[in-house]
């Protein structure tokens, strides 16, 4: 009998939601849009129609890799951020939509031109976000994860946004040694190293567990980089990285022990503490 997009998705929603997917019809429409080549609209103006055998079995695939909780990005090879569209797999972290707020928090401090840095670039979410939104800047990106480079360099080339964006292999500030920049900006580990065992599947067993370990409690590598920064930034430059949400007083008292005269703690969309700000003491 031949399957229809709506019979498809009607059956896999109750299939997911037993095996703890917590969005299962949503997930259903995507994966079935992603396998047919389609906006998710069609599947309900298309909702009748006949699916071929092949895309029945390549649908079935992507739901099986989904019921043993792998996140649908990396089924579908691809994250909206930012309104980017960005490739995505397991060698970087899947966007999150709490980080644009780190996005607003550099809008609001970047001027027309400058030049930043980015630090664990990741898939080139943050800093391509900042490039499409301010033109007269470039980035530099740093990531110890060639493969992490790799996706980054394909997201650049894909958005046209290649030539303002140099990508350096290694950790934090070592590839850049000797350089200022205008803002410096994070997205890096800051989950404590004993829960990440407690984290969703999706997190604990498929993204890269160096893009998500920020040590004992969390914080280790927003030191390493509160201690350097001053030495890489202008005069009046600014450093923001994401926190977690229950890291924004300690976070900040990291900062202003580093040397930065002024801190913000901003919250994300839901009330979180989800980003610090420091500026140096010319600013």
């Amino acid at each position: 009998m031949s399957r229809t997009p709506l019979d498809l998705v009607r059956l896999t929603g109750p299939y997911l939601a037993e095996k703890g997917v917590a969005t299962p019809r949503l997930d259903a429409e995507v994966l079935l849009a992603h396998v047919l080549g389609v906006p998710r609209i069609r599947l309900y103006t298309d909702f009748d129609k006949p699916l071929e055998p092949s895309e029945v079995d390549a649908y079935r695939e992507a739901v099986r890799r989904r019921a043993r909780r792998e996140p649908v990005a990396y089924i579908t090879g691809e994250r909206e951020f930012w309104s980017l569209r960005l490739r995505v797999d397991r060698r970087v972290l899947i966007p999150r939509p709490e980080t644009e707020a780190l996005v607003e928090a550099c809008l609001d401090r970047m001027g027309p031109e400058g030049r930043l840095l980015d630090l664990g670039v990741g898939s080139g979410a943050v800093a391509l976000a900042l490039l499409k939104e301010r033109p007269g800047w470039t980035a530099v990106g740093v990531d110890r994860s060639a493969g992490a480079l790799e996706v980054a360099r394909a997201n650049a080339g894909a958005l046209g946004l290649a030539g303002r964006l140099e990508l350096c292999e290694g950790d934090l500030f070592a590839p850049v040694a000797g350089r200022r920049f205008r803002l410096v900006v994070s997205n890096p580990p800051y989950v404590p190293s004993g829960r990440i065992r407690d984290l969703p599947p999706e997190v604990a067993r498929y993204e890269p567990v160096e893009a998500l370990d920020g040590g004992p409690d969390g914080l280790e590598v927003i030191r390493r980089i509160a201690a350097r920064a001053p030495e890489h930034l202008e005069p009046g430059g600014v450093l923001a990285v994401e926190i977690g949400a229950d890291q924004g007083g300690a976070a900040a008292s990291i900062l202003r022990e580093a040397g930065f005269s002024g801190v913000e703690v901003r919250k994300d969309l839901a009330g979180i503490d989800r980003v610090a700000v420091a500026w140096s003491p010319e600013g």
